[in-house]
Parts: structure tokens; sequence; C-alpha cells
């Protein structure tokens, strides 16, 4: 993923909370979501929509959820073994 010709030291411009969220919800799930950022929105009855509004108003939550979702675009998927 190559960031904008506009901000190239900034992988996260354009990248919204809610997108950020989707592709780690599919990719490491709420569970593992719970365990490295360990808020209740990950592990009590889980939804975007409440992540989304705790996030926006807790600093350090986002930027560990960015840390997050940073790790795991950088981080090659590996094929599942036969």
């Amino acid at each position: 993923m190559a960031a904008p010709k506009d901000h190239p030291n900034n992988p996260l411009h354009g990248i919204t909370l809610h997108r950020m969220l989707d592709e780690l919800v599919e990719q490491v799930g709420w569970e593992r979501m719970g365990r490295e950022v360990t808020v209740a929105c990950f592990t009590t009855n889980p939804s975007v929509a409440s992540s989304l509004a705790f996030l926006r108003r807790t600093p350090w939550a986002r930027a560990k959820v960015e840390t997050m979702y940073l790790t795991m675009i950088r981080t090659p998927t590996r094929p599942p073994r036969n």
C-alpha cells in the first residue's frame, strides 16, 4: 500500500478510523484486538459503532489501534499451510 504523494511519510493519511476497524476485525478479529488493546468495546458485545465512539474520544486507545493497524499492513500475510 503506497502512501499518497502529498503525504509520503504518513501511511495513515486518507485512512479513516472506520476503515481501520473494519480491516482489523476482518484480519485479526475482536478477540485479539481485545487482548492487544484492553478496552470493553473490544471485549464486551463488540461492535464497530461502539468502538468508533470510544476511540474518537480516547486518544491513547486510538493510538494503540493505529499502531496495530500499521503493524498489520506492514506484515506480509502468509499463505495457509496444507
